[in-house]
Order: C-alpha cells, then sequence, then structure tokens
C-alpha cells in the first residue's frame, strides 16, 4: 500500500505544444499509516521488509530522523532484496536521480522492472521512461507504451499523460488523435498540469475533438495557474481570436473545472 506519494517544444501555428519529456514519479512509502522512528526500527531490525522500505522512507525523507542518504539506501536494499515492490521503486529512483549513490541508469532500470512486474503503477510508469529515451536500456518504443499502458490503466497521471504522448507523435504505436486525448483528459481531470496544457493544444488544434476556443483557453488557464508558463503564453494568443463572451465563458469553464477538482468539466 502507498501511504505518500511525492510524485516530471514544437510550433504551431505560433501556438507551443508540449508532447515531449516524459515524467517520472518519485518516492513513495509503503503504509498507510506510519509507526513513527522507533517502532519502524525496531520492526526493520527484526526484518520486516515493509518496516525496512518505510525506514528508508524516513531517512530518505528526513522524516523522525536527520536526512541520511546512505541510510536511505541501505534499508531500501534490505528491504528490496526480499522483494518489497516499494523498496525496489525507491531504489530505483535514487540511482535514477544519483541520490546517495552514483547516478545508474542501468541499475534504475533493473529496480524498476522488478518492482513494475510486482504491478507497482509508479515503477511501471518509470520503466515506461526509461524505455522511451533509452537509458539503462535499448530505447524500445514499443516497450514504453506497453508499461505506460499498464500504469495508466491503474490511473498514474504521469503514465496517461505520457501515453497521451506516444499516441500524439505515433511513437509505438499509430498516431491517434482521440487516443491522445482520452489519455490527456484522464490526466488533466487528476490535475497534471502538462495534460491540461496538452488537451488546451488539442482543442486549439482541433486534433481528437472537434476545435474549441472557449475549452482550451480554459484549460490552459488552469495550467497556468500551476505555474505552467507556455499555457499563460498560448491563452493570451488565443485570446486575440475570441469574442468577449466566449473569454467570459472560458473562464467561467476553467472556474467550474477547478472547483469540481477538474472532474466532470463539460
Amino acid at each position: 500500500m502507498v501511504w505518500r506519494s511525492l510524485v516530471t517544444a514544437l510550433l504551431i501555428i505560433g501556438l507551443q505544444s508540449c508532447t515531449s519529456g516524459p515524467t517520472p514519479s518519485d518516492e513513495v512509502a509503503d503504509e498507510d499509516v506510519p509507526m513513527g522512528f522507533d517502532a519502524e526500527e525496531s520492526r526493520a531490525q527484526e526484518g520486516d521488509a515493509d518496516a525496512q522500505a518505510n525506514l528508508g522512507f524516513m531517512y530518505y525523507n528526513g522524516e523522525d530522523v536527520p536526512q541520511n542518504y546512505p541510510e536511505a539506501m541501505k534499508w531500501y536494499r534490505l528491504a528490496a532484496v526480499q522483494g518489497n515492490a516499494t523498496a525496489q521503486f525507491n531504489l530505483g529512483t535514487m540511482y535514477d536521480k544519483g541520490d546517495g549513490v552514483p547516478q545508474n541508469d542501468t541499475e534504475a532500470a533493473n529496480w524498476y522492472r522488478l518492482a513494475a512486474e510486482q504491478g507497482l503503477a509508479n515503477a511501471q510508469s518509470n520503466l515506461g521512461v526509461m524505455y522511451d529515451n533509452g537509458r539503462g536500456v535499448l530505447q524500445n518504443y514499443t516497450e514504453a507504451v506497453k508499461w505506460y499502458r499498464l500504469a495508466a490503466e491503474q490511473g498514474d497521471a504521469n503514465a496517461q499523460s505520457n501515453l497521451g504522448v506516444m499516441y500524439d507523435n505515433g511513437r509505438g504505436v499509430p498516431e491517434n488523435y482521440t487516443e491522445v486525448v482520452q489519455w490527456y483528459r484522464l490526466a488533466a481531470e487528476q490535475g497534471l498540469a502538462k495534460a491540461q496544457y496538452n488537451l488546451g493544444v488539442m482543442y486549439d488544434n482541433g486534433r481528437g475533438v472537434p476545435q474549441n476556443y472557449i475549452k482550451a483557453y480554459a484549460w490552459w488557464s488552469m495550467a497556468a495557474a500551476q505555474g505552467k508558463e507556455m499555457a499563460s503564453d498560448n491563452k493570451d494568443i488565443v485570446t486575440e481570436k475570441m469574442t468577449s463572451q466566449q473569454i467570459a465563458e472560458g473562464q467561467a469553464y476553467a472556474t467550474r473545472c477547478f472547483e469540481n477538482d477538474y472532474r466532470g468539466c463539460d
């Protein structure tokens, strides 16, 4: 179970599209309710893999103990070799980012794979990123799509967005704008800014959906509110093609969508 997730340009008629650069997920902990450092340490020293994974998480993030990457690595590894999927994933992220160890794509991909094969969505998503970019494995878009899809079907927003990118660019799958919109929308409805941005691009260009400047404006407004600068730029550009009434409708759409946590915006 996941206790906590800390879970990453083309020019189109003057509008910027962001359909590249898959984003990996970050560290997760193993249990819903932490027991505190002393209790976790006691269980971990007795060989409990879940406790070892959580102790690694606490050392990694400096929770109830000074941050210490070597200790985090030690406890993650002890749990990982026992088959704990969360620890395997977190060990992969440490190698992926070079936290406390030399950065090593091969090690990262190996640990992601072990966790992904146990069905951990974050690991499946990150393994997809490794195949997408050819990091630690031979680049293989078909494999990237496979792992993105497994994670996306479990609701992983990064994987949903990345799968949309694959359909958008025809990498590992035939180009299919209907699929693009479907996956961008699922990620956008979870609040992922890059997916909200890309969904706006689809509405602006009428790809996979009827062209709709109001909805493009609205989704870019929501992405811009999360700091996506290109979304703000595109919103300014599309505003020049809209009437004052359409702009007001776009603002109302964005407000309603935001208030409903991005769900059921239509």
